[in-house]
């Protein structure tokens, strides 16, 4: 209940009054096993029936403790938790993407894990994983798998054209040119959405705002240099055109496994679709590298993936349980299972096994990782893609300026975050 929320919010273990009614069924029995439950957003058909495996190593090592695994799909899951939080229909444990798990934890949504056992291994993990896992000094999720942005790339067509993977965008542009010259396909095809062209703002050395200063960045000077990169790579030899159309996504991933362009930006979770195409029937050759670097002669990329987080509502049998069950899930040896199954990146160097890194996309975006930067603390920072993935279609596709489009978004972050100044 709601109510139980605000005592359990304010302690960091499990050892909680049970005044809460948690995501359990309310069926336990005094000296039967404990259920829990676990709302994955995984996707249903490629990657659940990994986890719902380990469920089943998990049981058969815990006699104590049942799971029961629900499914929810990745862009309900965060309005659905939201309005079930509060009351009796809450989940145990929330796989949380990693924008979500400030914002609940400032709802008080979420258990403060520092000392618990489900961060017993926090020393073996990515520091700047469990930093963006914290809010307020206290760490609220414990990462499950991680992603970032990369350069994709053909090899073969890369090595027709006599190129080599560009460290700039002024590199990408030649490359992209001289691809198109020797091979008659294009070099590089952009994506509109604003997650892809936070790069671009990364590599300027800023963000859509800076947080620490409660400033609104968006539009500022080194911002605008960074979407006119963006902007720029629409428009030229071997640079295919802006697509502004609701399945530019699906367009884009299907002309590049197929062959029919030459590089793109592109993250870990689809490297098991990658395999898929025509053009990566030999799993070498797909190329992975860095993303090219802003004027600041520095890449930068955003950092993405997903936490396990323990529901602050649940009684302390139910926490118990679910902190013992995340331990599990995000051990070194759980993590080289799921990524040897879905191809998807470990957030602990001890699961990057010599098996683990057998494969070429595991291993390419591995080595990208450093360039990952972050996402600040921020609750809302994830909701300020939302006005930009409205204005970034409409300059891309020349219906409005850069300037204009850029001032018509600063407006609406800045409504997001009131106590920002622009």
């Amino acid at each position: 209940m709601r109510r139980g929320i605000a005592a359990t919010a304010l302690m960091a273990s499990f050892a909680l009054a049970a005044t809460a009614c948690g995501g359990s069924d309310g069926g336990d029995s005094a000296d039967g096993p404990v259920t829990i439950t676990w709302w994955d957003t995984s996707n249903a058909t490629n990657e659940a029936p990994t986890y719902q495996a380990l469920i089943k190593e998990f049981e058969a090592a815990h006699k104590d403790v049942k799971v029961k695994y629900v499914n929810v799909p990745f862009d309900q899951a965060q309005n659905k938790f939201d309005t079930a939080a509060g009351s009796k229909g809450a989940p145990d444990i929330l796989r949380s993407e990693v924008g979500w798990t400030p914002a609940f934890a400032k709802k008080g949504y979420f258990l403060p894990l520092d000392g618990t056992e489900a961060l017993a291994d926090e020393s073996k993990f990515q520091p700047n994983l469990i930093e963006q896992a914290k809010y307020d000094g206290k760490t609220y999720g414990v990462p499950l798998v991680t992603d970032t942005l990369a350069l994709v790339y053909n090899k073969e067509l890369f090595e027709k054209a006599g190129v080599e993977a560009p460290k700039t965008w002024d590199d990408l542009k030649k490359a992209a040119a001289t691809i198109k010259d020797k091979t008659g396909v294009d070099g590089y095809w952009g994506s509109t959405q604003a997650y892809y062209a936070q790069t671009f703002l990364h590599g300027e050395g800023t963000d859509t705002v800076d947080a620490a200063a409660k400033k609104v960045t968006v539009n500022s000077a080194p911002a605008k240099k960074g979407y006119g990169t963006w902007l720029s790579l629409f428009d030229g030899k071997g640079l295919h055109k802006a697509d502004t159309t609701a399945d530019a996504y699906a367009h884009i991933q299907e002309a590049f496994v197929s062959g029919k362009v030459a590089s793109i930006i592109q993250g870990p979770w689809e490297i098991t679709n990658f395999y898929k195409g025509t053009a990566f029937k030999d799993r070498n050759n797909l190329g992975i590298a860095t993303v090219p670097a802003g004027s600041t002669g520095k890449a930068g990329a955003p950092t993405g993936g997903h936490n396990l987080s323990v529901y602050a509502g649940s009684d302390s049998a139910h926490q118990k349980a679910a902190l013992k069950f995340v331990n599990f899930m995000t051990s070194a040896k759980s993590q080289a299972s799921i990524a040897l199954k879905n191809s998807t990146l470990p957030t602990r160097d001890d699961a990057y096994t010599a098996e683990v890194k057998a494969d070429p996309g595991i291993a390419g975006f591995q080595g990208v990782l450093p360039a990952a930067q972050p996402r600040p603390a921020l609750p809302e920072y994830s909701s300020l893609w939302g006005p930009l993935d409205t204005e970034l279609p409409q300059i891309a596709g020349g219906k409005t300026s850069l300037d204009k489009g850029l001032g018509t978004a600063e407006t609406a972050i800045a409504k997001l975050v009131p106590d920002f100044s622009k």
